[in-house]
């Protein structure tokens, strides 16, 4: 049975065969604990500040700088409530925006049970943060803003280097979520003037279960884990070598050729929306065309559910839905309906999003079925 073709590189990747190859001799051989001052701790030592300074050459920052965690959301929970708490002193009042992944709404509203105050900005049709409504909505009582580098649904790439400006002009920490972006497009943290930042090894090429969190001095969150005092102290917990070592590995092949990956992934995802649009009468593209992730591509077909589609297409494309319908019901995502998608569109949402393994050939292929499916529900 031939495998469907998969184009959901945004929910999770493949592990890269040289990440494979650098995680196999925590597996096979050095399984000793990286504290540990004898033999067996050495090469497990060397592999985690190895796999710092690769991931710091990502970010362009110092290895001091890198947090290891155990994936995006920790490092978003650890961010968030970490700079929360160390802060509150100062005020309660956060910044974020109505398209933010779960991982940063869900925490913030956590937050809310314990006194804390949330301002959720809205975005323009295309999935954009203002710069301006970020302005307007700081108070003297503002301590943290945290606005996403990329987003996970439609791709679109947020002004975060200009968010970061009104955040410093505020004496405010900023605070993004690049669990999308970083792999797929530069995220330099001098650039984007970030204080704190967040990564998830499972979104580029690496282990699930294992990410970071980059920390710029002299930003100092609150302990998220207390205990023998790894990771300098705020993530204590023996350190999970293997997984450490993919995720160092994933970052040093992803600053490899950043721009042609770019480039490549970008004539996929057009040509792939190019056939819809030569192909199928209603149909239109979600986000903002110019700023957004060279290989996400949000497309809603009007009139038709994308659980139908999905099911129509699942033997040969795997992708996500913007939306489900249960019982009558359709439930949109909170990023259409704060884009302001209307429901008629909204409901036949698809996200198809490609990587480093897929081909134009295999594109060509999910075009074909796709375009069947719809034509086949519209008739």
């Amino acid at each position: 049975m031939n495998k469907p073709i998969y184009l959901d590189y945004n929910a999770t990747t493949p592990h890269a065969p040289e990440v494979i190859e650098a995680m196999r001799p925590f597996l096979e051989e050095h399984f000793g604990n990286p504290s540990s001052s004898h033999w067996y701790g050495i090469e497990p030592r060397r592999a985690v500040e190895k796999a710092r300074a690769q991931v710091a050459g990502l970010l362009q920052c110092s290895p001091e700088e890198i947090i290891f965690t155990s994936g995006g959301t920790e490092s978003n929970n650890h961010a968030i409530k970490g700079m929360a708490w160390a802060m509150r002193d100062r005020g309660r009042h956060i910044i974020t925006s109505a398209v933010e992944h779960p991982a940063v709404l869900e925490v913030c509203r956590s937050l809310e049970e314990h006194g804390f105050e949330t301002t959720v900005l809205p975005v323009d049709s295309r999935g954009m943060v203002a710069p301006v409504d970020v302005e307007k909505a700081v108070r003297p009582s503002t301590i943290l803003i945290t606005i996403m580098h990329a987003n996970n649904e439609v791709g679109t790439i947020q002004p975060i280097a200009e968010i970061s400006e009104i955040a410093g002009k505020h004496a405010i920490a900023m605070h993004t979520d690049a669990a999308q972006s970083v792999g797929k497009i530069p995220a330099v943290v001098a650039d984007l003037g970030v204080d704190l930042l967040s990564i998830a090894g499972h979104k580029l090429y690496g282990p699930k279960g294992i990410g970071a969190l980059y920390v710029r001095h002299p930003a100092a969150p609150a302990k998220f884990c207390h205990g023998a005092g790894q990771e300098r102290g705020w993530r204590a917990g023996t350190e999970n070598v293997m997984h450490i070592a993919g995720l160092g590995k994933a970052c040093e092949s992803a600053a490899v050729n950043l721009r042609q990956h770019m480039g490549k992934m970008q004539a996929m995802r057009d040509r792939l929306f190019d056939e819809f649009a030569g192909s199928v009468a209603d149909v239109q593209r979600n986000g903002n065309p110019e700023q957004t992730l060279p290989n996400t591509l949000s497309v809603s077909f009007k009139g038709i559910e994308a659980d139908k589609i999905l099911e129509k297409i699942a033997d040969t494309v795997a992708a996500s839905g913007g939306a489900a319908c249960h019982s009558g019901t359709v439930h949109i995502s909170h990023v259409l309906k704060a884009m302001g998608v209307h429901e008629e569109w909204a409901k036949g949402t698809l996200r198809f999003s490609v990587g480093r393994m897929t081909t134009m050939e295999q594109v060509d292929r999910a075009a074909e079925a796709v375009i069947a499916a719809v034509r086949e529900m519209t008739r």
